[in-house]
């Protein structure tokens, strides 16, 4: 029997990662709005149809930008979060910042945490990239949860780094390099 290319990037046991496509924004807003408690006050992904073109655009188009959909194999692709890499920067630093999001009928299902170690492996794979870095408010425990269950370390505190929810919001500074993940 011949082999059945992945609609994957990467898979694990319960989920595949793809990249955005403009096609997903229905899924993609619907389940952000059935997910604005969970997400609120840390995140606002993009609820309409307009706001989702803009923000999709921008993760397709811009070089410095990684957009991966956490898809749940055994939903038939059910989308449970994404997780984007923004700021990739090339050369001698060959670094990217994360930002992701659960929806809240995948959270606390361990989904994401086999999606992130997916974009990882991605990131320091295929993308050859040497660093991730997670920046994430202090009270934010879920967030906290996932970045230390995927090996990232605490590496420092940032106070008023981003403007998030009308405020200036303190962060905490996560990262993993490609050596720490080395045998994992």
């Amino acid at each position: 029997m011949p082999h059945t290319a992945s609609r994957y990037l990467a898979e694990g046991a319960r989920v595949g990662l793809r990249h955005f496509t403009h096609a997903d924004g229905a899924e993609f807003t619907a389940r952000a709005r059935e997910s604005k408690d969970l997400h609120h006050p840390w995140l606002f992904p993009p609820d309409s149809a307009s706001a989702y073109a803009a923000y999709a655009g921008r993760l397709i188009e811009d070089p410095a930008k990684a957009g991966f959909l956490v898809c749940e194999k055994e939903a038939d692709g059910a989308l449970a979060g994404f997780i984007n890499i923004n700021n990739i920067v090339e050369g001698g630093f060959l670094c990217g910042a994360l930002g992701y999001g659960a929806f809240a009928h995948a959270a606390g299902r361990g989904l994401m945490r086999e999606g992130l170690d997916l974009v990882v492996r991605y990131a320091f794979g295929p993308m050859r990239l040497h660093r991730l870095e997670i920046n994430v408010q202090p009270g934010n425990a879920a967030s906290i949860a996932l970045a230390r269950a995927c090996g990232f370390r605490l590496e420092g505190f940032s106070p008023k780094m981003l403007f998030v929810d009308g405020a200036w919001r303190d962060h905490q500074r996560w990262a993993v390099t490609r050596e720490m993940t080395t045998g994992r």
